[in-house]
């Protein structure tokens, strides 16, 4: 899998063509470098004026013919770039298209971290397409839909196996997350590896991760008969511990993983960038493998024997340790995938990302019914679709709030989730 994913991305990069030179200014005078594109309802902006202040450094640069533009500043640190909408065409202006903009949308604070150099965009209207029409929205915010619940299912199938084999909620599941998100920018950014070898090193990294996390800390804990909720508390110590370690190495900044910020191709009035097509690939493929292995091979079948009764398949010969072991090791190398893919497409990568996902892959798992994989699927495809759609009637700065209401009101009505089973308490 870490193969396919590697190669489809590469095949994919290499398809696009190469972009005008943008404006530069600044970039053979000094060693950090702050480069962006803007553009209005998908088409570029030449000549716009944009304003780089930090440090007591100033600098002006123009966008290129291709919109883009990029400057060179004397260190790293925070710097402020600010959008002049007075060199914007006339009646239109920056719009807040994040959570983290304010209210002035064409000023933004940005951080040159490790890496020497961070990318920041502009998208004049109502986005990165042309979203006046309703039919354009509804099409745009299902595909968005679909592509979120998917890296999603990614994540949330691994915390459903690791529930449904040892029982633990495990709250450090964010920081497998982050942690293949930290080594494709790690392996691809700062250390310049080929962008299909840093994918294929970070994927195989997650996976070691998660078999490290089972090796190191949850099987020794199991065989000292620790309870669940006292796993559950440490597991909640694991994430924040793990979670300031990666602060502490990468800093608070958002960097930008290879190609993240890419715009040069697209499908149509769909609205896909490259990134889209191949994240969408690459998860249906990689969850198709996954059905694959639980439902036709022997240690996916001992894998569910696991889940639906550890004791009863330990008498029946099951090596319990060895599948919890594996499942591990998948949900590892499937949090790793998701991760990237949610730097992609956010875009951006962060010592707190995979927190950021951490309830809406509880919610899917909850919803489709705890312990199981397909309804960690089938929830995790709801709750994505639910998220994007929302944005149609709630402010975008809640959707995910309405996503947890919506799991509330399900549970009401059916407690066991969609696919899960009803069990007797007592």
């Amino acid at each position: 899998m870490a193969v396919l994913f590697a190669i489809v991305v590469a095949a994919l990069t290499l398809s696009v063509a190469s972009p005008a030179a943008a404006d530069e200014v600044g970039l053979d005078e000094y060693d950090f470098r702050i480069s962006g594109l803007v553009e209005l309802d998908g088409e570029v902006l030449e000549d716009v004026r944009l304003v780089i202040d930090g440090g007591g450094f100033s600098v002006e640069v123009e966008t290129g013919d291709d919109g883009r533009w990029a400057v060179g500043v004397p260190e790293r640190g925070d710097y402020s770039v600010t959008l002049d909408e007075n060199t914007l065409p006339e009646g239109i202006a920056v719009v807040k298209t994040t959570q983290e903009d304010d209210d002035t949308p064409n000023s933004r604070d940005v951080n040159i971290g490790q890496s020497g150099s961070t990318v920041l965009n502009f998208f004049i209207g109502e986005g990165e397409r042309n979203t006046s029409n309703l039919g354009e929205q509804i099409v745009d915010r299902f595909f968005n839909g679909i592509n979120f619940g998917l890296l999603l299912a990614l994540a949330a199938i691994g915390l459903s196996l690791v529930f449904g084999t040892t029982g633990l909620s495990n709250f450090a599941h964010a920081e497998l997350i982050t942690f293949g998100a930290l080594m494709a920018f790690t392996f691809g950014v700062i250390l310049e590896f080929p962008l299909p070898l840093a994918l294929f090193i970070a994927l195989a990294l997650s996976a070691g991760f998660g078999w490290l996390n089972d090796a190191g800390l949850w099987k020794p804990l199991r065989q000292r008969g620790v309870g669940l909720i006292p796993m559950m508390i440490v597991s909640i110590g694991l994430s924040l511990t793990l979670r300031y370690v990666f602060q502490f190495f990468y800093g608070a900044q958002t960097q930008q993983l290879p190609s993240a910020t890419d715009t040069t191709f697209g499908i149509g009035v769909l609205g896909l960038s490259w990134i889209d097509v191949a994240s969408m690939a690459i998860s249906v493929v990689v969850l198709l493998a996954v059905a694959y292995f639980l439902l036709r091979t022997r240690i996916g079948k001992a894998t569910r024997a696991v889940s639906d009764n550890p004791a009863l398949a330990a008498a029946s010969g099951i090596d319990v340790d060895r599948v919890i072991r594996i499942v591990w090791v998948l949900a590892g190398l499937l949090a790793g995938m998701s991760g990237i893919i949610w730097g992609y497409f956010r875009p951006g990568v962060g010592w707190d990302m995979g927190f950021q996902l951490l309830l809406l892959t509880f919610a899917a798992v909850v919803l489709g019914g705890l312990g199981t994989a397909f309804g960690a699927l089938v929830g995790a495809i709801i709750v994505g679709l639910f998220v994007e759609m929302s944005t149609l009637i709630i402010p975008s700065d809640t959707k995910y709030v309405g996503a947890l209401v919506i799991l509330i009101l399900v549970l009401l009505v059916r407690p066991q989730g969609i696919l899960g089973r009803k069990e007797r308490i007592g």
